[in-house]
């Protein structure tokens, strides 16, 4: 007998088209489609800095960046009272990560980019770019889908791709939890977050995803196999970590170099 618990894959597939149809007809895709076709290319030839979410995210010195574009994950903005540094943009695309900080992204001034599923949370304002997720493998092209990769890292890889930069480095990418159980599990948070660059990331009962390291590292290697065929370099810059897929450099050597 065939498992209740088995994707019938017609169905699957007329699921992802009607969600396709439903987001196009919002003139919301329009706009963000229009926003992301502006941006195609646009840096060529430069360099970006991907801000990660793990502990080590506290070891950066950030005055180093100045000048350089930089793309803030999810809840960057709980460093902000702690330095003056304010990254060019900010990605996130986790359904909880954007409901929670909702309060934020609605107010900030800083171009977002963030998941087309976060608009009943998030107001249509000029600075906002939804994404659309569908795509399979690494959208060189983020204007028609994106695809989450298990992690927010991977569409900020997409985003810098789409955008031109020539070469891109990862910081703050521990790639290595605390919390331990299953990948994906839905989960209720402590009193305080051992996992990210902040305490009160994922805090006081908040609901969050355990992390899918496995998919993730497959998500990484696609991109930089991206990057290589492009002939464009990517690093990962983080001061530790267990992120070994990606060649290391050491953030001041990129940024110079």
């Amino acid at each position: 007998m065939a498992s209740s618990n088995k994707i019938n894959p017609y169905r699957h597939a007329a699921g992802l088209l009607y969600h396709r149809i439903k987001w196009d007809l919002k003139p919301e895709s329009w706009q963000s489609r229009k926003r992301l076709k502006g941006i195609k290319d646009r840096n060529k030839g430069e360099k970006a800095v991907i801000l990660c979410n793990g502990p080590s995210l506290n070891k950066t010195d950030f005055s180093l960046l100045e000048g350089t574009f930089t793309f803030g994950l999810n809840k960057i903005n709980l460093l902000f009272d702690k330095t003056d540094f304010r990254p060019s943009c900010i990605v996130a695309v986790n359904s909880f990560v954007i409901e929670q900080n909702a309060d934020f992204f609605n107010e900030t001034v800083l171009p977002l980019y963030l998941n087309s599923k976060g608009l009943k949370f998030i107001n249509n304002n000029k600075n906002v770019t939804f994404l659309h997720s569908s795509y399979r493998g690494f959208a060189k092209d983020c204007s028609i889908s994106i695809n989450q990769g298990h992690t927010v890292t991977y569409v900020a890889l997409q985003l810098a791709f789409h955008m031109g930069f020539s070469k891109v480095a990862l910081v703050g990418c521990d790639h290595n939890f605390a919390t331990n159980g299953p990948a994906n599990k839905t989960v209720v948070s402590g009193e305080t977050d051992p996992n990210h660059f902040d305490p009160n990331y994922f805090a006081g009962g908040q609901k969050w995803q355990l992390p899918d390291l496995f998919e993730s590292e497959i998500s990484y290697k696609m991109a930089l196999e991206a990057f290589e065929e492009d002939g464009r370099k990517l690093f990962n810059a983080t001061d530790g970590g267990h992120l070994e897929l990606l060649p290391r450099l050491a953030l001041n050597k990129f940024l110079s170099d």
